[in-house]
């Protein structure tokens, strides 16, 4: 009698040019990953050789239940660390039949900022540093702590290495290679500040794929913390009191910024980022009006500052860019849950595109 782990890791390529193509799209919340797979003849490395699909959209908050099909359009592939072999990860995007994105579709108007002639000649550069929480599954409270009680303050955790201060790192070391082997251009992890919390980055990456891996990265780690029973959580402030939020910092660089004489092009750029600071933190995460408050490593939400080295400004300029009179920035206002097309086309049609 086969086990379970025997048929999960059957190596289809035996017996069949077929492959499995789970398609992954982003809910009605705006932050809940959905995902459904299909069989499809294989290899399959180009999106648009890919079908169209659909799904019901009145059981995502999407479309009414009179009229509920909502059409899948596949736009990025990544191999599966799940299943291996062939088979593949689809990121798709959702439109009416008609051919009109759905209002929940952000990557839509995103690619329209990031094909723009101006944008494109930017080369804009992005580096994402996701934060995120790990809960008990069945009390929702953080992993590690004790049950209805707190552990020691804050200060052994970050990057902190032992049974009582690191918690989950299976989890996270899973996660990092998976995405790698899905060809996800993450470039590190730690423990954050707060026990139970930690971080990934992606990028540099150019443009929307930036976006496009982060969704990816955050479905392969809602994908294993639901192998190991955890719950994953991207609210800003999962716990109340004295404890760093969860947030995703977005570096960002242009061409312009990256070639000599650059740190003026930066500064700018800050300049047009401080004249939309009310719209941008309208659109940088839900709740971050809880995390924003001017302590633990931000900056008060209704203040636009930057500087340089300074964790409590909105924009931080690290010291070697100063030095060397180029390099890029760190937006520290986005919320981690926030959408990474909505955050990264807008910080691009703020500073190359001249929206006032």
């Amino acid at each position: 009698m086969s086990l379970l782990s025997d048929l999960l890791n059957l190596d289809l390529s035996e017996c069949t040019d077929k492959i499995i193509a789970e398609y992954i799209w982003i809910g009605g919340s705006g932050i809940d990953i959905r995902s459904k797979a299909r069989t499809v003849p294989g290899p399959v490395t180009d999106p648009s050789k890919l079908p169209k699909w659909n799904y019901d959209g009145s059981s995502t908050g999407q479309a009414s239940g009179e009229d509920s099909e909502v059409l899948l359009y596949p736009q990025a592939i990544f191999k599966d660390p799940f299943r291996r072999g062939d088979n593949i990860l689809v990121m798709c995007d959702c439109y009416i039949p008609s051919g009109d994105p759905i209002p929940t579709n952000t990557r839509h108007n995103a690619a329209k900022i990031f094909s723009h002639p101006d944008v494109q000649a930017e080369e804009p550069w992005f580096g994402i540093e996701q934060e995120y929480t790990f809960l008990q599954k069945n009390i929702k409270w953080p992993l590690g702590w004790p049950i209805g009680g707190y552990p020691e303050p804050q200060g052994p955790y970050y990057c902190g290495v032992g049974a009582d201060k690191a918690f989950g790192r299976d989890i996270v070391d899973a996660h990092y290679k998976a995405c790698l082997y899905a060809g996800i251009n993450i470039s590190g992890i730690n423990a954050e500040v707060m026990p139970g919390q930690w971080e990934f980055q992606v990028g540099p990456s150019a443009g929307i794929t930036a976006a496009d891996e982060v969704w990816i990265a955050r479905y392969i780690l809602e994908r294993i913390a639901e192998i190991a029973g955890v719950v994953l959580c991207f609210d800003p402030v999962p716990i109340q009191g004295d404890w760093n939020a969860t947030g995703a910092h977005t570096n960002y660089s242009t061409k312009s910024m990256r070639k000599e004489g650059g740190y003026e092009v930066i500064k700018k750029a800050i300049e047009k980022l401080g004249l939309r600071h009310k719209e941008h933190i309208a659109a940088y995460g839900e709740g971050n009006e809880h995390r924003l408050t001017g302590s633990h490593e931000t900056a008060d939400i209704n203040t636009f500052e930057w500087g340089v080295a300074d964790r409590s400004a909105s924009i931080r300029v690290s010291r070697d860019t100063e030095k060397k009179g180029k390099g890029y920035i760190e937006d520290r206002r986005p919320a981690s849950n926030m959408d990474p097309y909505v955050v990264t086309s807008m910080i691009a049609e703020t500073t190359m595109l001249g929206k006032p």
